[in-house]
Formats: C-alpha cells, sequence, structure tokens
C-alpha cells in the first residue's frame, strides 16, 4: 500500500448515521477512520456492521454524546492509548490513539466550550493545554503520527465564511486560537492548509440558516502531521457530498492521502513499541 488514505469524520451520532457512514465507506474507501461524536455506549457500537463493510476498529463510546473510534481498512488497529492524561477525574470519551497500517493515530473530540466564558470554556481550555502537554511526546516518538479529528478551532479568520457572526463562539475565541498555534509551533503540519495555503476549505455547515445552501462553513476539523509524516503528503481534501445527504451529520469527511513508499517494513517493530493503555483494547479477530 503506497497511498496511504487518512480521513476524520465527526458522525454526529453513529447509530443514525450508520447508512451514510456505510456509503461513504464503500464509496471513498479510506485506510483508516477517524470517527467522533458516536453518541453512543461501547455495547451499541455497531462492529458487526463495521466489519463487513471490511473495516477493524477501536473505540470509546459514551452514552448520549462524545465517542470516539478509529477504523482501519482490513485490519484491526492496535490501541495504544483512551484517554488523555493529567486528569484523573475527566469521564469524557475524547481521545482515543492507536496503530494502524505503519502509523500512530491519535483520534481527538475537542471540546465545544460553549458558552464562554463558563466552566464549560474553562474545561475546554484545560483540555487543550493537556493535549500539547501529551502531544509534544508523540511528535518527537521518532514513529510516523497523525493527529487527527474535530479540534473545535477555527483557526483563523480565513477558515470561516463570516467570523463576525461567531465573534462570541468559543470556536474563534483568541485563547482558543492561541493553544491551536501553540500545538502547531511544536512542529506540526496542518495538512489540510499546507495543501491549500490560499483557498477557503470548510468542514462543517451547522443546520441554521441554510449555511449549508449558501457554503456558510467553517474548517474545525484537521489532520496534524509530525515530521515524520509530513514530507509524504500528497493531497487532501473534504468529501462535500456526504454533507449533502438526507439528515447528514453538520460535518464532512476530511482526508489526505501519503505515500508510503516501500517503507513500511518498520510496521511490526512499531507495533511491538508502542506503550499500551491500562484499559484494554476493544480489538476483535475477524476476517474482512
Amino acid at each position: 500500500m503506497d497511498i496511504l488514505k487518512i480521513a476524520t469524520f465527526n458522525i454526529n451520532g453513529i447509530r443514525s448515521r450508520l447508512p451514510a457512514l456505510l456509503e461513504w465507506l464503500e464509496r471513498e474507501g479510506p485506510d483508516v477512520v477517524c470517527l467522533q461524536e458516536l453518541k453512543a455506549p461501547d455495547a451499541a457500537f455497531p462492529i458487526n456492521d463495521i466489519h463487513a463493510a471490511g473495516y477493524g476498529a477501536i473505540w470509546h463510546g459514551q452514552a448520549s454524546w462524545n465517542g470516539v473510534a478509529i477504523l482501519a481498512k482490513g485490519m484491526d488497529p492496535l490501541e495504544s492509548r483512551r484517554g488523555l492524561p493529567g486528569d484523573e477525574g475527566d469521564t469524557h470519551s475524547r481521545y482515543l490513539e492507536g496503530a494502524a497500517h505503519g502509523v500512530i493515530v491519535g483520534c481527538l473530540y475537542l471540546p465545544n466550550g460553549n458558552p464562554q466564558p463558563g466552566p464549560k470554556f474553562d474545561y475546554k481550555l484545560a483540555w487543550f493545554e493537556r493535549l500539547i502537554n501529551y502531544a509534544a511526546g508523540l511528535y518527537n516518538s521518532g514513529h510516523p503520527v497523525v493527529l487527527a479529528g474535530d479540534y473545535n478551532v477555527v483557526p483563523t479568520d480565513e477558515d470561516i465564511y463570516n467570523p463576525r457572526s461567531w465573534l462570541k463562539d468559543a470556536l474563534l475565541q483568541p485563547e482558543s486560537r492561541e493553544r491551536y498555534q501553540r500545538l502547531l509551533a511544536q512542529g506540526w503540519t496542518d495538512s489540510v492548509r499546507a495543501r491549500y495555503p490560499d483557498e477557503r476549505i470548510y468542514t462543517f455547515w451547522d443546520y441554521f440558516r441554510q449555511h449549508w445552501q449558501k457554503n456558510s462553513g467553517l474548517r474545525i476539523d484537521h489532520l496534524l502531521l509530525n515530521a515524520e509524516l509530513a514530507p509524504r503528503l500528497r493531497s487532501a481534501g473534504v468529501d462535500r457530498w456526504v454533507r449533502d445527504r438526507p439528515r447528514a451529520s453538520d460535518h464532512a469527511p476530511t482526508w489526505i492521502e501519503l505515500d508510503m513508499g516501500a517503507k513500511k517494513e518498520g510496521a511490526k517493530r512499531q507495533r511491538s513499541t508502542l506503550k499500551r493503555s491500562n484499559t484494554p483494547s476493544k480489538i476483535t479477530a475477524w476476517s474482512p
């Protein structure tokens, strides 16, 4: 597999939008998928349907909200962490990490933070600080790493149709943007912006005021690459057609393609050296 396609998709309810997910997997065939906002407990994750589509999965669910998952075509991801370190009392299912197809994949759903100011915004910033602290070690791990997910941050005014309409929103606050820039300052490459430095690219259109029909969008779904992966970036895009389907999520899948070349022999070595989390993995035995 020389070209590796990795996507992130805030599904906004995996049970109600499972048909849309399966249609997208069949049509676009990404090799690795990070899902957010499963809004389902672990027992309700549709693993049989995912297997039938040709994918293995690990997942970290939560009833009614949150929840993240990593899918990998033709294999089970090897889980290396669930949940960010730094707050043992945090019960939100927002971070999951595993190895798949020779790459370490961190799947994240950063807190929204609204309304702000207030405790939800404080939690957003504290979670962001934990991510920054943890990501520094990932970046310098020597392994190829992608941090993909719904960051709930609009990095600049060029990433939103009209910032004036969102001035009070947590996604645009200076504190949110400053933390995103501090994360990038570790060396991470914002892959979509790297491929399209001068274009307005949107990944989210809310359900109000015909924002989808008017293309009034935001870019809040990001795939960040460390120094081992950034030189391999070949293309990136947004599968906007998914957002146009009936009862669609308010996000569209965002993806990148990496040229992995022939240097895949280190995958087994990577799998054996990854640190395992204390929580048992949900890896299951199956055949595609």
